[in-house]
C-alpha cells in the first residue's frame, strides 16, 4: 500500500494540539519502509523544535530490550528459561523465604514472580547499581506465592537485569550496546543522559488534564539502577520500531545477521499468562517480554512506557508485516495514542481497535462494601471506602515511590461483573470472580477513564490491579 506521509502529518499535528501533547514522533514500518514524522517542541521553554531523529525517553518498553537479551542468553546456552533465580545469582534474597527458593527466570519475564513491583532505591550511578539493588531486595516484600497470579513487576526486571551483567561479565548498559544497539544499528538509542547530550532530546511536561503542561525541573526521576525495567533507555521513534523489526523477521537484522531464532521470537509471542486488568495497557495476555493484545480477532503485541513526563507506545501487527512507534513529551499522551492509533491501524493493517474504556450507558449496580479495606505493595497504599453504596479510592505512593505523585482520589463507577479469568498460566483454570469499576482518568495513563479492577488471589485474599499491578487487601 501507499502511505500518505502528508495526511498522517495532518492529523500527528491536530491530534498532538487537540490533546495539548508539546512533542511528537511517530514512525511507521509498513510496505517495508520505514516512515517517520514530528510535530511540535522537545521543550516548552525553549522552543526547540521536534524532529524526526529526536530523541525521547522509552520508559517500561525497555523491558522487552531486556526480555531479548535474556532470550539471548538462552539460545547461547548460557542460561535456562526455567532455571531458579537462585541458581543463577548466587546469595540472591527476597523477603519471603519460599519465593527466594523457587522463583524462575521465566516468571520474572512473564510478570507472575509475585516480587512486589515498584521497589525504588537510589543505589548511586556506579556501575555496581544494579548489584547494590538487588542485595537491597533481601527486604522486598511478595505480593503471592511465585506463579500463583500476574501482576506487573518492575522489581524483577531489575533481577533479570543482574542475571545479564553476571552472565556476560557487562554491565546492563553495556550488554544492551554490544548484544542489540550495535547489531541492529540503533544509532540513536542510548542508556545514559549525558550520552543522551549528543542528541535533540525531549524533555518531559506535566500539569493538569486539559492544560498545556510546563517542563519538569529534573531529567527523570528513576536511578541508573531502573535501567533494565524502563528508567534509562532513550530512541527516536525510527530505532524503536527498528528494533520491532528484529521480532517481525524473524530474529535478523537487516543485513540477515542472526541475533534471535525464529522459534525464540515465537517464544516470546506465546500466551504465558492471561491478565485479569485488560484495559490499562490493553493487555489481553502476556508473553515472554511482550504484552499480548487481541483487537476484535486481530493479534499483535508491543509495549508501553512511561517516564518523567514521556509515554511511549509501541504497537506490532504480525499478520500486516507493520510496526508502529509513538513517542510524546507530556500532556493527555494516552488519549493522542488512542484517537491517533486508532486510525491509523485501521487503515494500514485492518486492524479495528476496542471502544475507549469506560462505564455504561446504564449504571451497573453491584455491592461494593466487600471491597472496603486496605491494599498495600512494596511503594503503594491503596484505601477503598463505601458509603451509600458507592466506592471511593484513594492511591498514595509511599517509601521510595513517594516523590512520583500526590495521592489520586476518586470515586469508583461499576463497568462489568464476572466469572473472572485465570490470572496464572493460560491453561490454568478458571480463576476468581473479576469486578471492574472505572475511575476519572488522568489522560497520560488511562484516557478519560481509569480501570480500577478487583479480583482474588488462588489462596482467597482479595486484590486490586491498578495500572495492572496487583495489591493485596490487608486490612
Amino acid at each position: 500500500m501507499t502511505f500518505d506521509l502528508t495526511h498522517w502529518q495532518t492529523r500527528l499535528d491536530q491530534l498532538r494540539a487537540a490533546h495539548q501533547v508539546p512533542g511528537a514522533t511517530l514512525a511507521v514500518l509498513v510496505d517495508g519502509r520505514i516512515h517517520e514524522l514530528a510535530s511540535g517542541v522537545l521543550h516548552r521553554g525553549t522552543g526547540v523544535t521536534a524532529t524526526t531523529d529526536s530523541l525521547f525517553q522509552l520508559g517500561s518498553v525497555a523491558k522487552v530490550y531486556t526480555a531479548t537479551l535474556v532470550l539471548r542468553l538462552v539460545e547461547a546456552g548460557r542460561l535456562d528459561l526455567d532455571a531458579r533465580v537462585i541458581d543463577v545469582l548466587p546469595g540472591f534474597t527476597v523477603a519471603d523465604p519460599v519465593a527466594t527458593a523457587t522463583v524462575t527466570v521465566r516468571q520474572l519475564l512473564n510478570h507472575t514472580s509475585g516480587l512486589s513491583g515498584d521497589f525504588s532505591l537510589d543505589t548511586g550511578r556506579g556501575d555496581d547499581a544494579l548489584a547494590r539493588y538487588i542485595d537491597a531486595c533481601a527486604d522486598l516484600g511478595q505480593d503471592f506465592p511465585p506463579g500463583a497470579a500476574f501482576a506487573y513487576s518492575s522489581s524483577g526486571y531489575n533481577v533479570l537485569g543482574r542475571i545479564i551483567e553476571v552472565i556476560t561479565g557487562l554491565t546492563w548498559d553495556e550488554a544492551l550496546r554490544t548484544m542489540l544497539l550495535e547489531p541492529l544499528g540503533l544509532t540513536h538509542s542510548v542508556t545514559l543522559p549525558e550520552q543522551a547530550l549528543r542528541f535533540r532530546t525531549a524533555t518531559g511536561h506535566e500539569g493538569p488534564q486539559g492544560e498545556d503542561p510546563t517542563p519538569v525541573p529534573v531529567w527523570n526521576l528513576m536511578t541508573r539502577n531502573a535501567g533494565p525495567y524502563g528508567g534509562a533507555l532513550c530512541g527516536s521513534a525510527a530505532d524503536l520500531v527498528r528494533f520491532a523489526h528484529l521480532h517481525l523477521n524473524e530474529g535478523r537484522t537487516p543485513d540477515g545477521t542472526r541475533l534471535l531464532s525464529p522459534d525464540t521470537v515465537t517464544a516470546m509471542q506465546h500466551r504465558e499468562v492471561e491478565v485479569p486488568d485488560k484495559w490499562t495497557v490493553s493487555s489481553d495476555a502476556w508473553g515472554l517480554g511482550w504484552t499480548l493484545y487481541d483487537w476484535n480477532g486481530t493479534p499483535g503485541y508491543g509495549h508501553d512506557g512511561a517516564a518523567t513526563g514521556q509515554f511511549a507506545y509501541l504497537r506490532v501487527i504480525p499478520g500486516a508485516r507493520v510496526a508502529v512507534a509513538l513517542l510524546t513529551n507530556g500532556g493527555d499522551a494516552r488519549i493522542l495514542y488512542a484517537d491517533l492509533f486508532r486510525e491509523l491501524l485501521a487503515e494500514i493493517a485492518d486492524v479495528r481497535m476496542p471502544a475507549p474504556f469506560g462505564p455504561p450507558a446504564e449504571p451497573l449496580v453491584v455491592d461494593v462494601a466487600r471491597f472496603a479495606g486496605t491494599y498495600r505493595r512494596e511503594g503503594v497504599e491503596i484505601t477503598v471506602t463505601a458509603e451509600g453504596g458507592v466506592a471511593r479510592l484513594v492511591y498514595r505512593f509511599v517509601g521510595g515511590m513517594a516523590v512520583y505523585s500526590d495521592a489520586l482520589e476518586m470515586e469508583l463507577t461499576a463497568v462489568s461483573e464476572s466469572a473472572g479469568v485465570s490470572g496464572t498460566a493460560a491453561s490454568g483454570a478458571a480463576g476468581a470472580g473479576v469486578t471492574v469499576f472505572a475511575g476519572p482518568g488522568t489522560g497520560t495513563f488511562s484516557g478519560d477513564w481509569m480501570p480500577v479492577v478487583f479480583s482474588r488471589l488462588p489462596d482467597g485474599t482479595g486484590c486490586v490491579y491498578v495500572g495492572a499491578r496487583a495489591t493485596p487487601k490487608i486490612a
